[in-house]
């Protein structure tokens, strides 16, 4: 059901927009990128380590191609066990990292592992060949008579399966990709016999650190995947209140529950949300939230884009919802200066809306930009602007299609709107293509890469 007036707790002016009171409790914990790059680097090279402390010198060539095949296979599985905790959804990982930087890494390294993976394979095969005196084609058939190898060469087609898929991912639908994407999880374990039953781990003890490794990374899966998102199910019995439309194509979806400060979500930051209807129950959709936590209610803001932001139009108050989160690091943390931008393109003015209201700061510290194409396109327009009347801060709409002559993201007019820009924190977002450009735009108006924040919630 859908109705045409804003709710009350969010109409404008209904209710005072200060800044939220500070919170009591402390910060959630955040492990950040530099500390996590660090564990990341110092695990490799304990594994590097134990395979030096193993290896045995020698001069064949034979010898030679089994040792490459056992440093590439143990950083391979060390690879995979990095893979799988980057998307373990650990909040503090999740918190300090952010989700889009995660999914990077997450592509990226996975990438390394592939090539890792290809090359224990033909170094293995080289040494194995070598040393038997076959030829390539006799190797491979002798060496799929061992189980172990056999369970290696079906994780490796099937890792080769989701790298595609990765890959092609604009192609495929989400849900597809999703599913192949799982098939990750059967190649980490295929994965984990070969290398418990084949050589490359020697010795009781090192085996025992190999499976406490795999058993910790799988434990860690489940709970945060699986386990706490029931938890807070059963716990907070989230349920929609009320859809309000905000425009022809965007409505704002108002989900009630019990206790929901005990989530202790932060403006900027988005759930994973399930909505248990026909349609839309396998799916996990990343919304941000496009208002404060108020009395027990949690608000996001969708534009239809597709069968399932479509579908959200109808929901009706009393639907069960699933919300697993809070997830992202686009929050009031990473404030460096007392000056703010918050540069927002469509629909991303949503996270920027709920940043907007609760940002520390006095008349004139907060700027808000928000690009659209033109005035019906704007969300949450009437509430932005009782925001910036209650606060003094500025507001600004850039309208005009994407190929118009004048670019109102251009250096020079980003200056003329905000002409101390690079003494400003900016924090953007907006769709891949307009953030891409906003972002070479501000470091090019002055403003350090390192104060521009900003997440993709597409690969979240």
């Amino acid at each position: 059901m859908t109705t045409e007036a804003p709710h009350p707790l969010y109409a404008p002016l209904a209710v005072p927009v200060t800044p939220a009171p500070p919170r009591p409790e402390p910060a959630p914990p955040r492990l950040s990128p530099e500390r996590l790059r660090t564990a990341v680097a110092a695990g490799a090279g304990a594994v590097a380590l134990g395979w030096g402390v193993q290896a045995r010198p020698s001069g064949r060539l034979d010898a030679l191609f089994a040792t490459g095949a056992h440093l590439t296979g143990l950083l391979a599985g060390y690879g995979v066990l990095v893979m799988l905790a980057l998307m373990a959804r650990i909040p503090a990982v999740e918190h300090g990292v952010g989700a889009d930087r995660l999914a990077r890494w997450h592509a990226r390294g996975g990438r390394y592992v592939l090539g890792l993976v290809a090359a224990h394979g033909v170094l293995a095969l080289c040494g194995y060949a070598l040393h038997t005196g076959t030829d390539l084609f006799a190797a491979v058939r002798g060496l799929l008579g061992y189980f172990w190898i056999a369970a290696a060469c079906v994780a490796a087609l099937l890792f080769a399966g989701v790298g595609a898929a990765s890959a092609a991912r604009r192609h495929l639908r989400h849900e597809t990709w999703r599913r192949i994407h799982l098939l990750s999880h059967l190649a980490a374990a295929l994965g984990f016999v070969h290398q418990l039953a084949g050589p490359d781990v020697e010795g009781p003890v090192v085996r025992w650190l190999w499976a406490m490794a795999h058993a910790t990374v799988a434990v860690v899966l489940v709970w945060y995947r699986i386990v706490v998102p029931v938890r807070r199910a059963l716990r907070h019995d989230l349920r929609v209140a009320e859809v309000v439309a905000e425009g022809p194509d965007t409505v704002s979806v108002l989900v009630r529950g019990r206790g929901v400060a005990e989530l202790r979500a932060e403006p900027g930051q988005f759930f994973r949300w399930r909505f248990l209807r026909p349609g839309l129950r396998s799916t996990a959709l990343p919304f941000s939230l496009s208002a404060p936590v108020r009395d027990d209610v949690l608000r996001i803001t969708v534009k239809a884009c597709g069968d399932h932001t479509r579908r959200i139009r109808r929901l009706r108050p009393g639907t069960r919802v699933v919300a697993t989160g809070p997830f992202g690091a686009l929050t009031a943390h990473r404030r460096t200066r007392r000056k703010v931008l918050l540069l927002a393109g469509g629909v991303g003015i949503t996270p920027l809306r709920a940043l907007f209201e609760t940002l520390d700061g006095g008349p004139g510290d907060l700027t808000l930009l928000y690009r659209a194409s033109d005035a019906g396109a704007l969300v949450l327009r009437a509430e932005l602007e009782a925001i910036a009347y209650e606060r003094g801060a500025a507001l600004h709409f850039l309208l005009g299609p994407s190929d118009d002559s004048f670019d109102p993201l251009a250096p020079r007019a980003l200056r003329n709107l905000v002409p101390d820009l690079a003494a400003h924190d900016v924090y953007l977002c907006g769709p891949p293509g307009m953030a891409r450009a906003a972002t070479a735009s501000l470091i090019r108006a002055g403003v350090p890469a390192r104060r521009i924040h900003s997440e993709d919630f597409s690969h979240a």
